[in-house]
């Protein structure tokens, strides 16, 4: 048994690693380059702003290829204006700055030695071959007496383009992956509150978007203590849910962070060269139209999403499986409505993942007596 578990993992990391570099080399220098680089340069030179700026623009273009490179700086107007005046630059930052967790890792790599632009996307390489091996993890537990499975549909994940975007483009997305995969791989195996909460807070810390996220799981898992443990309020959760809120808001607010209006508006409506000289005015109407035209770009996820929670719902009669089935499916849709970039997946692609574990689970509990076991 050990010995084809052995062949299987060494099989898997073979085809892992072989993705992994395939990612690697055909990383991207695109438009959120220069935002993330920005962040971390300003750390280094707080009090330089225009220095920071190209800095940014010159490290770039010593690396990405001529045409990646005008793509970032003269593919639009904007971004004409953000490669010639340093205070425009400046105004987007903060977009950037609130994903603390992501620029510190890309700081701590760029503090090694290896180049700005190289560390924005190493981190996501990296964090793609760590998500891989926790997949991976998962899948033996599910089907402990397949050694198929396990590393054929973890290689079949991994191959799949949306995921393999998260790895070669500068976006936290990926590193947001790895604590998806921790987090649900503690709430399976019945980890500890304090456990859990520590990934819902890095999600936060690295993704501000996902405290959305966070303070759903919080409260479902409130509700279901308080109705099954003799209506006892759990204060631990309350408190943890605050936290959350708290540590959100005090990012939001150090690093004057526009506002989801400003993003919405500078991201589907027009984008400003300079957000100090227009506000970001849209009305509720031209807001619905949108999301209602993004809506067609979103069926392939629509599919997929309700497929894999109907089936969850038809393998397992476990109601806490299911309440993770629907919270999931339901922070997809939630995410979708505040920023419905539709055709743009790797928005959605890690709920649409914790959405097919959990079906994994249901599956492999109804066919194959699957057992939860701890880790060591």
């Amino acid at each position: 048994m050990k010995l084809k578990w052995g062949l299987s993992f060494l099989f898997f990391i073979v085809g892992l690693s072989f993705l992994t570099f395939s990612c690697y080399q055909n990383r991207v220098y695109d438009w959120d380059m220069p935002g993330y680089l920005g962040s971390v340069y300003s750390w280094e030179f707080p009090d330089d702003a225009k220095k920071v700026q190209e800095k940014v623009y010159s490290d770039i273009e010593k690396e990405a290829s001529k045409a990646e490179f005008n793509d970032i700086v003269h593919s639009n107007y904007p971004n004409e204006v953000f490669y010639a005046d340093y205070t425009a630059f400046g105004e987007q930052l903060p977009y950037y700055n609130i994903k603390i967790g992501f620029n510190a890792a890309v700081y701590f790599l760029y503090k090694l030695g290896f180049s700005g632009p190289h560390s924005v996307l190493l981190v996501n390489i990296f964090s793609y071959f760590i998500s891989g091996l926790l997949l991976f993890y998962m899948l033996k537990l599910f089907f402990p007496k397949n050694h198929f499975i396990a590393p054929l549909l973890s290689l079949f994940i991994f191959w799949l383009p949306p995921v393999r975007d998260m790895a070669q483009n500068p976006t936290p997305d990926m590193l947001v992956f790895v604590f998806l995969m921790l987090f649900i791989i503690s709430v399976l195996q019945k980890k500890s509150e304090l456990l859990q909460f520590i990934f819902l807070l890095c999600c936060v810390l690295i993704r501000p978007d996902y405290v959305i996220f966070a303070i759903s799981y919080l409260f479902v898992v409130l509700v279901i203590k308080y109705l099954k443990e003799d209506k006892q309020i759990s204060y631990s959760l309350i408190i943890q849910g605050f936290s959350i809120v708290i540590i959100y808001v005090a990012i939001i607010k150090y690093y004057n962070y526009p506002g989801w209006k400003d993003v919405f508006y500078d991201s589907f409506i027009y984008r400003r060269p300079i957000i100090s000289a227009q506000k970001a005015e849209f009305t509720f109407q031209a807001y619905w139209d949108l999301v209602v035209f993004k809506l067609i770009n979103f069926k392939r996820i629509t599919l997929v999403s309700i497929v894999l929670l109907c089936s969850t719902f038809y393998l397992s009669k476990d109601t806490w499986l299911r309440v993770l089935a629907i919270l999931f499916f339901a922070n997809i849709y939630i995410k979708f409505l505040f920023f419905p970039q539709g055709g743009t997946l790797r928005f959605f692609i890690g709920f649409v993942v914790l959405l097919l574990i959990i079906f994994l689970n249901a599956l492999s509990k109804k066919y194959n007596g699957f057992q939860l076991r701890k880790i060591m």
